[in-house]
């Protein structure tokens, strides 16, 4: 997988961060099907669903919540907005990923500027991004499969 598709999908997921006071960690495994239905089954259903993709979700933005350089995103948020912000992104990644689910978060330009996202930020976040897929064991092609659904939106997050 490449480190600039990484790091697309990375920043794509934190859509303007979310505070830590709203991530959890799960320890789900990610169902993975059989052979013959993955070949068929939309990338979604390949990750496990809805719930896959919370799981997923509340688990790297934990990593990225209590990172040293990153946490300074997830500073002064109320408790609605972190709970509103984790909900774009799960609803985020599932439209991404070919899921029932529907977006009402603010398009990526107006989501980042302002956050002064640095590719040192958008490293940061691939390397968690990566370090969570492999703890929910997700296979390399679904990896590249998300990351290749959302690698378009790096030049709309970053520098702004």
């Amino acid at each position: 997988m490449s480190t600039s598709l990484r790091q697309t999908f990375c920043l794509a997921l934190v859509l303007g961060f979310i505070p830590s006071g709203v991530a959890t960690s799960f320890a789900l495994p990610l169902p993975t099907p059989p052979p013959q239905a993955a070949a068929q089954d939309s990338l979604y259903k390949r990750l496990g669903g809805y719930d896959a993709l919370a799981a997923v979700t509340d688990e790297f933005i934990g990593r990225l919540a209590t990172d040293p350089k990153e946490g300074r995103f997830f500073v002064g948020l109320s408790t609605d907005s972190k709970v509103r912000v984790r909900q774009h992104v799960v609803d985020f990644l599932c439209v991404a990923s070919g899921g029932p689910c529907k977006y009402t978060g603010r398009d990526m330009v107006t989501a980042h500027t302002g956050l002064g996202i640095t590719e040192e930020d958008w490293s940061i976040a691939v390397k968690a991004l990566q370090e969570t897929l492999n703890k929910f064991k997700v296979p390399d092609r679904e990896q590249q499969d998300v990351i290749n659904a959302v690698a378009p939106l790096k030049s709309q997050i970053v520098g702004r």
